[in-house]
């Protein structure tokens, strides 16, 4: 079984990778923490325990960060033409979730005390902004020994940027916390997108998966609906899901192509938020991404079996 802490700022394709996390057979949620990111901490932490709640999962959910690891920087504006005023495409949905109780950790905590309980097993799942992880590595630098993986869904290495020319939402929302995680002496494992933009679930794939899979599946797809929607400006009738990539990973990583090397965040200036890996294969002269840990970067997928590996675990 994989351990996994899910550290997620739902959001619409969050909502999709928390029901596949909580469905397929191989993975043990040990918890979920929200961070700011597609709305602010206040909502993303309604939003999932509302999912918790509706879906059915035992997993606790605890509070994330409000702000960027560097208070000073300025926060960005919600994505709100994306994933709606409200988190989850604007669904009809309580202002508060009171009949589920929150875990009174903050998220850091939590992850510190999570991965101290399981040494070596607990697999962190990361598709908001890096913030929680970079206060867990502040607070207690010593789990970085003790995690077995970090898997991130975001940055981008050969392609341009979703936010920015330069830089995807996740990393540009704190760039900081980014580079911290990317160069703190654990595995990391980056799928960005230079592949998640490949992998498209149709307006027709939905609807038969909430045709077929009852209520939860019928509410994802009231989720995903304006999500699609926004998509049909880049992609036929469908929606990029990005975030169940990386849960992907988790159990099939033979869909995926990895490049190693050290990995830097652009922190300031016209490429703020740009990641940017020194590949191993590659010389350099010295340069601020020597004797740094080597992580992964996803530069290849199979698109069509990670897609339908999504749906088949939503509805087996």
């Amino acid at each position: 079984m994989h351990k996994v802490i899910f550290d997620t700022d739902p959001g619409i394709d969050d909502a999709m990778a928390l029901l596949f996390l909580e469905r397929h057979p191989d993975i043990d949620l040990l918890g979920i923490t929200s961070v700011f990111g597609n709305a602010s901490a206040d909502t993303t932490t309604r939003n999932a325990l509302f999912l918790k709640r509706e879906f059915g999962i035992a997993a606790p959910v605890a509070r994330g960060a409000d702000v960027t690891y560097d208070a000073a920087r300025p926060m960005a504006p919600w994505p709100t033409v994306v994933h709606g005023v409200n988190g989850l495409g604007d669904i009809e949905m309580p202002e508060t979730i009171d009949d589920v109780p929150l875990d009174p950790r903050p998220a850091w905590q939590f992850i510190v005390e999570t991965v101290r309980a399981n040494p070596g097993e607990v697999e962190i799942v990361a598709v908001g902004r890096m913030t929680n992880l970079a206060l867990a590595l502040a607070h207690d630098p010593e789990i970085a020994g003790l995690v077995k993986q970090v898997v991130v869904m975001g940055g981008s290495f050969e392609k341009n940027g979703n936010v920015t020319p330069a830089a995807e939402a996740n990393i540009h929302g704190d760039p900081e916390a980014a580079d911290a995680v990317f160069t703190a002496p654990w595995k990391v494992v980056i799928v960005g997108l230079d592949v998640t933009i490949q992998t498209v679930m149709t307006r027709r794939q939905m609807k038969d998966l909430a045709a077929r899979g009852g209520p939860h599946l019928e509410l994802l797809a009231r989720i995903s609906d304006p999500y699609i929607d926004f998509y049909s400006l880049q992609v036929e009738d469908g929606m990029v899901v990005h975030d169940s990539c990386a849960c992907v990973y988790v159990v099939a990583p033979e869909l995926f192509g990895l490049r190693p090397g050290t990995v830097r965040v652009v922190c300031g200036g016209i490429a703020d938020g740009q990641t940017i890996q020194k590949p191993s294969a590659q010389f350099f002269p010295p340069s601020p991404w020597d004797d740094l840990p080597e992580q992964q970067v996803a530069m290849t997928i199979k698109p069509v079996e990670v897609v339908d590996l999504v749906a088949k675990t939503l509805v087996p």
